[in-house]
C-alpha cells in the first residue's frame, strides 16, 4: 500500500539518549534447526511442519520498497504483539473469524541458546493458500489515493464525489480498494474491485471485500475510542481449502504501524497532511536527503529512535500498556 505524504513535522535529532536503546535484531537464524522458506521486508518465515509457520517479525524496516541497511528497536516485538492484540479484538467482535494464529510460545525445536532472537516477536500460525491480493480498506483520502483523485477524480478507478479535502473521511463510507501483491522489490498495483474477482475468483471476492470492510469498521471504531483515528489498512487472507464450503482466513500481521496509518484524532485536521504513528518520520527524512527509493541506506541514530518512538506510542495507545506489561500479562494467561 503506498502511504506517501509530504513532511509533517520538523526533523531533528531528539535530546534523549540514544546508548539506552535495546539491540536490533535485523536478521535471525536457526542453524538449520528449522528451514527457512523466506525473508521478506520484515518477517523471516521458518517451516516449523507441514502445517505450521514461524513468523518471525525481525526489526528491519523498509520506506518505498527498500529496506534500510540498520532497523528499529524492538519494532518487531511491537509489530507482534500488537498484532495479537487485535486479534483477541476482532475474534471477541466477529465470533465466526477464522485466523491462522496460534500461540506466541517458540517451537520447543528451538535450543535457548537461540531463543532471545525470537522471544517475543513470533508467533506460530498455520498454513494457508494465500490470495494474491492485499485487502486495503480506506476510511479517509490520503496518500496514493489522494494523488489519484486529483488527477482523475476516482480512487483504485473508483468514481469519487467532487469536491473531496485531503485527508477527508469519504462520505460514502469506507471503500474497498485491492492491490496486487508484488515480489520483493517491486511495487504493488492499485486495482479497481472488479480486477480483484479476476485474480481471486468471483466465489471469494465478494466475502473478502465484506469481511475487510466489517474488520475495519470494528477496528476503526476501537481505535477512536484510544484518541486514535485508523486512515486506512490492508489485510491479508488465506483459503482453508478443508472445509466446506472453503473458509476466509485472516493471516499476516493485523492493523499494525507497517500495514496502516494512524493518526491522532485530537490533531485531526482535513485539508493537510496528519500526524502519523508509522514510518512517515523516515520516509519524510528520506525524500530530504534525497534518498527515497535508494538502495543501502542507513539511517542516523536519531532517525531510527524516532521512528520507533511512534510505533512505541501506537502500541501504548491502542492496548493501554507498555511492552512489558503486556508480556507479562500474556505470561500469566499463558499465552
Amino acid at each position: 500500500m503506498a502511504t506517501e505524504a509530504p513532511p509533517t513535522e520538523q526533523l531533528q535529532p531528539p535530546t534523549s539518549n540514544l546508548e539506552s536503546i535495546p539491540p536490533v535484531i535485523t536478521e535471525t537464524e536457526l542453524d538449520g534447526i528449522l528451514p527457512l522458506t523466506a525473508r521478506g521486508k520484515v518477517r523471516d518465515i521458518y517451516e516449523v511442519d507441514a502445517k505450521t509457520l514461524l513468523f518471525v517479525a525481525t526489526d528491519r524496516i523498509s520506506a518505498y520498497d527498500v529496506v534500510m541497511k540498520n532497523g528499529i528497536p524492538n519494532k518487531g516485538t511491537l509489530l507482534t504483539l500488537l498484532s495479537a492484540h487485535w486479534l483477541n479484538l476482532l475474534i471477541a467482535a466477529h465470533p465466526t473469524l477464522k485466523t491462522h494464529f496460534l500461540t506466541l510460545s517458540l517451537p520447543p525445536s528451538i535450543p535457548q541458546s537461540l531463543q532471545h532472537q525470537f522471544l517475543h516477536r513470533s508467533m506460530q500460525v498455520r498454513k494457508y493458500k494465500i490470495f494474491p491480493v492485499e485487502a486495503i480498506v480506506r476510511g479517509y483520502i490520503t496518500g496514493s489515493a489522494w494523488k489519484e483523485y486529483k488527477s482523475h477524480g476516482t480512487v483504485h478507478g473508483i468514481p469519487v464525489e467532487p469536491g473531496l479535502r485531503e485527508c477527508d473521511k469519504f462520505p460514502g463510507g469506507p471503500l474497498y480498494t485491492p492491490s496486487t501483491k508484488a515480489e520483493q522489490g517491486m511495487h504493488d498495483e492499485n486495482i479497481h474491485p472488479d480486477k480483484a474477482i479476476s485474480l481471486v475468483g468471483p466465489a471469494y471476492a465478494p466475502q473478502i471485500a465484506t469481511l475487510a470492510l466489517s474488520l475495519y469498521a470494528t477496528a476503526h471504531d476501537y481505535a477512536l475510542s484510544k484518541g486514535l483515528i485508523i486512515a486506512d489498512t490492508k489485510f491479508e487472507f488465506g483459503v482453508d481449502l478443508t472445509t466446506t464450503p472453503p473458509s476466509i482466513i485472516l493471516v499476516d500481521e493485523v492493523l499494525t504501524p507497517d500495514s496502516s496509518r494512524f493518526w491522532p484524532l485530537n490533531k485531526y485536521e482535513p485539508g493537510r497532511p496528519q500526524d502519523s504513528f508509522d514510518k512517515q518520520y523516515l520516509r519524510d527524512w528520506l525524500v530530504g536527503e534525497g534518498l527515497g527509493g535508494k538502495e543501502g541506506v542507513e539511517m542516523p541514530g536519531w532517525v531510527a529512535e524516532k521512528t520507533g518512538g511512534k510505533y512505541r506510542e501506537a502500541f501504548e495507545r491502542l492496548t493501554g500498556k507498555t511492552v512489558g506489561e503486556f508480556i507479562g500479562e500474556a505470561a500469566k494467561k499463558g499465552e
